[in-house]
């Protein structure tokens, strides 16, 4: 088995592993978000107890999966409080950097070479998925950029028609452009 697919088979199973994780892509109340957190917290501490049945870089494995787990899942939380695009960038960076730590300890069993090997394979897939993180929130922020950009346009254009009328009828247009396009 190579490394690579070492990696991606590390890859897959903490994915499968955050997937326990709260996602819920809308946003969620306050007490809904607390509960979350708590929830988290709680699993965190039964993970990380379960971790004192291995020993050796087993058990070290263990524990960066667990606490991988609870950063994925307190960011998790925080998105589906906030809703905002910055949180869920915040979310795929826990993801990476919480994938990255467990395969960097999954190396520790290698030695030499292949530990190289192993470590670099980890750092290059972990700065892979961190660049397309931070690529689809420039993105985000680029399209909500764009989509202000082009209400305001048609904001300007219909205001613009309603310069053709007068007194009550001209008052009257305004006011339903500004309501349309929302503006104050």
């Amino acid at each position: 088995m190579t490394t690579t697919t070492r990696i991606c088979q590390i890859a897959l199973a903490a994915a499968a592993l955050f997937a326990a994780t709260a996602s819920f892509g809308a946003t969620t109340s306050k007490a809904d978000y607390t509960a979350a957190k708590d929830r988290v917290e709680a699993e965190y501490k039964a993970d990380r107890a379960a971790c004192d049945k291995f020993s050796g870089n087993a058990k070290d494995i263990c524990k960066e999966q667990a606490s991988g787990k609870e950063k994925v899942g307190l960011a998790e939380a925080e998105y589906a409080y906030s809703g905002k695009p910055a949180d869920l960038s915040k979310v795929a960076i826990a993801k990476a950097d919480a994938n990255y730590a467990v395969a960097k300890e999954m190396c520790d069993d290698k030695s030499g070479n292949a530990k190289d090997i192993c470590v670099s394979e980890a750092k290059a897939t972990h700065t892979k998925v961190l660049t397309d993180a931070r690529l689809t929130e420039k993105v985000g922020e680029a399209r909500k950029d764009a989509a202000q950009d082009k209400n305001d346009a048609d904001y300007k254009v219909a205001t613009e028609k309603c310069e053709s009328l007068a007194g009550d009828a001209k008052a009257a247009c305004v006011s339903a452009a500004k309501a349309r396009y929302n503006k104050s």
